[in-house]
């Protein structure tokens, strides 16, 4: 197992409600010692971390987060304002309602609208698997197929279940070339990771790997 492979496609994650500054803060230096790909941490903390990193790490956050039924208006402001703290990629939340009453024009115009206010941000659209039936899943990739969006993403880790294998293989089957596919939420092991990297996610959302990885280099000595 390639460690640093594993460690280029992390977004070193911190989503808790508890969340305090010196916690985000031991998350960046984690990123920065490890060379993860990002920090994944909320939105109010995005102004401190970027300041903090001084552009040495990207800062990802989330938007229209965890429930995804807040107004379009209100995603593109959350991103506007993410962006000019100093956020560098993006995860929104689908409107999973829209997509249940088969309202596709809509969930697509949304994405785009959001990715307009990445301003050249990556974005990535979480989908939220657990609750959705497989040719919901399947719908999802043709819209993510179809936007300006650079990323589909599995889940919040705020629901009732997080990527699984069967998932990220069906992304795989149905995601065109050029969009990344990212798992989140239940990464517990590396093998998990591993695992999921070779079914074909390129980033992998975890708050365990970089401490697994840490653990392991300990057990070295």
């Amino acid at each position: 197992m390639d460690m640093n492979r594993i460690l280029r496609t992390v977004d070193h994650t911190l989503l808790t409600q508890t969340a305090t500054w010196p916690e985000i803060q031991a998350i960046c230096d984690d990123g920065l010692a490890y060379h993860t790909a990002s920090v994944c941490i909320p939105a109010c903390y995005v102004k401190q971390a970027a300041d903090y990193v001084q552009g040495s790490l990207p800062i990802c956050t989330v938007i229209g987060f965890p429930n995804g039924y807040s107004t379009t208006a209100a995603k593109c402001y959350e991103t506007s304002d993410a962006v000019y703290n100093g956020a560098s990629e993006i995860d929104m939340v689908i409107n999973i309602g829209m997509l249940k009453e088969g309202r596709y024009d809509a969930l697509l115009e949304e994405i785009n609208e959001v990715k307009r206010s990445c301003e050249g941000r990556l974005l990535k659209v979480i989908i939220e698997t657990c609750l959705l039936t497989e040719a919901e899943k399947v719908k999802m990739c043709e819209i993510v197929n179809e936007s300006d969006a650079d990323f589909i993403k599995t889940s919040t880790g705020f629901s009732k279940g997080g990527a699984t294998r069967e998932d990220i293989a069906l992304f795989k089957a149905h995601m065109k070339r050029g969009k990344g596919i990212k798992a989140a939420g239940g990464i517990r092991s590396l093998q998990d990771a591993e695992d999921f990297l070779n079914l074909g996610a390129t980033r992998l959302g975890t708050s365990s790997v970089v401490k697994l990885i840490k653990n392991e280099q300990l057990g070295a000595y």
